[in-house]
């Protein structure tokens, strides 16, 4: 927590975090454009940000991707808020919602936090329904090997979401795992109460895929969740950069604790 709060008390790091909100997965190039700062003062600021985790990079070719991370200020909020006057703390929350807020520049979702874990047990975490149906409240049915299908099961009336373009698209065993978003169905819908008018809007929008990419980083595993392939003005992502943090700290609490998180 110490490195999250000394990283956001400076004006010049609070104003980098202001333009990502605006703009997320900028390069240095694009963040450093109308600042009165040089190139090695941003990379920096950036490199402060980075350790603290508030700020998160992908790598796409030659670019490094800057992304804000929401998953320090909920960590503040969760631990914090419930000790303190909640006046004190607004602002504090309403920079948790603004880094929650879906990227409006890049139809894409990037989200880092770090889990007490080992790599194969994180793995376990993100695959094995033994894990999988205490947090998420499904089970997938596949062998986890590159282009397998994979059958969604979900505990929601047994409900099934069978295609054959629900695949795996990459199975590095504790390093890397990717995979295409299940089909937006009907049944999915129903499951989940979804509006029929909603379910229109987003049905005919392309198959996204998530990424989960996994470091050791000493008695912690860094986690890295990337949920891509939108179009620009997708209706599916917003919805999603909502679902995942909660998703993810119920994951980790699982691991951390043995329980997951109680969202009733």
């Amino acid at each position: 927590m110490t490195d999250v709060f000394r990283a956001l008390a400076d004006e010049s790091r609070r104003a980098l975090l202001d333009r990502l909100n605006h703009a997320n997965g900028q390069t240095l190039r694009e963040l450093c454009a109308g600042l009165d700062m040089t190139r090695q003062s941003v990379s920096k600021h950036l490199a402060v940000l980075e350790e603290a985790g508030l700020v998160t990079t992908v790598r796409r070719g030659r670019e490094k991707l800057h992304y804000l991370n929401a998953a320090p200020i909920s960590d503040i909020a969760e631990r914090w808020i419930s000790r303190y006057d909640r006046r004190r703390v607004d602002a504090l929350a309403d920079l948790k919602k603004a880094l929650e807020g879906p990227s409006m520049s890049r139809p894409e979702f990037v989200y880092t936090t770090y889990i007490r874990t080992t790599p194969e047990q994180l793995w376990k975490g993100i695959t094995d329904p033994a894990f999988t149906r205490q947090y998420w409240g499904l089970a997938f049915e596949t062998d986890w090997r590159p282009g397998s299908v994979m059958t969604w099961r979900l505990d929601r009336n047994d409900t099934v979401l069978a295609d054959p373009e629900q695949v795996v698209l990459v199975a590095d065993p504790f390093t890397r795992l990717s995979y295409s978003w299940h089909s937006l169905t009907p049944e999915w819908a129903k499951a989940y109460d979804i509006d029929e008018r909603y379910l229109d809007e987003v049905a005919g929008e392309p198959r996204s895929k998530v990424t989960f990419e996994l470091e050791p980083r000493g008695e912690h595993v860094k986690l890295t969740v990337t949920h891509d392939g939108f179009e620009e003005g997708s209706a599916v992502l917003p919805g999603l950069s909502e679902g995942w943090p909660e998703l993810i700290a119920s994951l980790k609490s699982l691991l951390e604790t043995g329980e997951p998180l109680n969202t009733a």
